[in-house]
């Protein structure tokens, strides 16, 4: 009779070590993912998460375990920032409306410089 002593034999032996490659791979991915992420910008925390479910059900003295392998998750990519002003009607404006243009209409250009 073989006994199994601890969790990790029991995971390794799972779907006859399926699963262990499973989540192997599942968390290799969101490393990678993550380090990714950390290379663009060192000074930011990105975070993941890989989870592993064990669903037991006993009857007559036999245990059946189904394990199920939620999707990962990642951290919401960060997004850039857009600024535009409002002004009169709730409109958009690329220009400060308190301030004028320096140089209205079109400018001809110097062809004699190059």
């Amino acid at each position: 009779m073989q006994i199994i002593r601890d969790a990790q034999t029991l995971l390794g032996m799972l779907e006859q070590g399926e699963l262990n490659q499973e989540m192997t791979t599942k968390m290799t991915a969101v490393l990678e993912k993550l380090l990714e992420l950390s290379n663009d910008r060192p000074n930011v925390t990105y975070k993941g998460q890989v989870s592993l479910v064990l669903n037991l059900s006993v009857k007559s003295g036999m245990v059946e375990i189904n394990a199920e392998i939620p999707p990962p998750k990642l951290p919401k990519l960060p997004r850039k920032s857009s600024v535009y002003w409002v002004i009169e009607g709730g409109r958009l404006s690329t220009e400060h409306p308190q301030q004028h243009d320096m140089f209205p209409g079109p400018r001809e250009i110097d062809r004699t410089r190059q």
